[in-house]
């Protein structure tokens, strides 16, 4: 005999996902429902029943750009309704790079189930890649709070850590040694470099793969090309970009019976809308849709100000 829970009313289930993604959304983590579909579970159950990093290619030296800054505003919605809001700086120059994010619940959701989230990601910029040193992630909840860090040495997670320590899941698939080496973290895999000196908005930019740590859960996004559109933000950016796909596949470190997991990994209709930071060759997103079974989340900006960095002489030889 199967034993039925008796499901959370509507608005406290709307609630719990909402804030869940709201605080993701903060975070600007590539695959943001992963944990807010978490608590739609029961509601998931009810109705499904189941590469490594792209290479950079060096551009020579005479074409390396110096760099430049973004300080981005975005709104998070679920079913057309208002529920987080979050920003974004990102500063990239000639040697090192830095993202920061904060965010959480906003409008009539605080009322159900208020959260927040900050995170940050450091690294060196080496032949025009981004290689990530150190990530932090804080969520905080009603009923908790949570930090999660991890030192990173080039393509390995050296240590990494949650406070406080969760229970073990015997269910999981344990996160093993080679689950951390080549890696980035969510944050830095949110930062698309595009190789070469060409056109940064193609298909063939959508066309790349990486593997994601984010110290609780390894898994692989994989990109493809969609569509090309225009976005025009309240401030800022106005112009051409780019839609991708994304898959997500779930590699160590989630239970592989969660229903929520099986739905995110069947899903064709995740899309991310990539746009440029002015003088690099970094796209990040603008905007990115996920399917949920409580109706479309989206992170989409509101405010985009992107500046390049002043560029600087180089000496010539002979």
């Amino acid at each position: 005999m199967t034993t039925l829970r008796t499901a959370a009313p509507a608005k406290s289930r709307f609630a719990g996902l909402g804030a869940r993604f709201a605080v993701a959304a903060g975070l600007m983590l590539p695959v943001l429902p992963v944990e807010a579909s978490a608590q739609a579970q029961g509601q998931i159950q009810s109705q499904t029943q189941g590469q490594a990093p792209a290479v950079p290619v060096q551009a020579p030296a005479q074409a390396v750009l110096a760099g430049g800054k973004l300080e981005a505003k975005y709104e998070a919605s679920l079913a057309g309704i208002a529920v987080g809001k979050g920003q974004w700086a990102i500063d990239i120059n000639e040697d090192q790079y830095s993202a920061t994010a904060s965010g959480g619940t906003a409008g009539l959701l605080k009322a159900f189930a208020g959260g927040s989230g900050s995170g940050q990601s450091t690294g060196r910029v080496v032949a025009g890649a981004l290689v990530p040193s150190n990530y932090q992630a804080v969520t905080t909840s009603a009923k908790k709070s949570e930090t999660i860090k991890m030192l990173i040495t080039p393509g390995y997670v050296k240590e990494f850590s949650i406070e406080p320590e969760p229970p073990l899941d015997p269910e999981k698939i344990p996160i093993t040694d080679a689950h951390r080496r080549n890696v980035i973290d969510p944050m830095t895999g949110s930062l698309m470099r595009v190789g070469g000196t060409g056109e940064l908005l193609t298909p063939d930019s959508c066309r790349t793969a990486a593997s994601i740590f984010d110290g609780r859960m390894r898994y692989d996004l994989k990109l493809d090309y969609k569509r090309m559109e225009s976005v025009k933000a309240e401030k800022g950016y106005r112009g051409p970009a780019i839609v991708c796909a994304v898959y997500f596949t779930p590699i160590a470190g989630y239970v592989p019976d969660r229903a929520a997991i099986k739905y995110l990994a069947a899903q064709r209709n995740i899309e991310v809308t990539l746009v440029p930071i002015a003088g690099t060759r970094v796209l990040v997103p603008y905007r990115m849709v996920v399917p949920t079974p409580l109706g479309v989340a989206m992170l989409e900006a509101t405010e985009f100000v992107t500046t390049p960095a002043p560029a600087k002489a180089v000496a010539k030889t002979n």
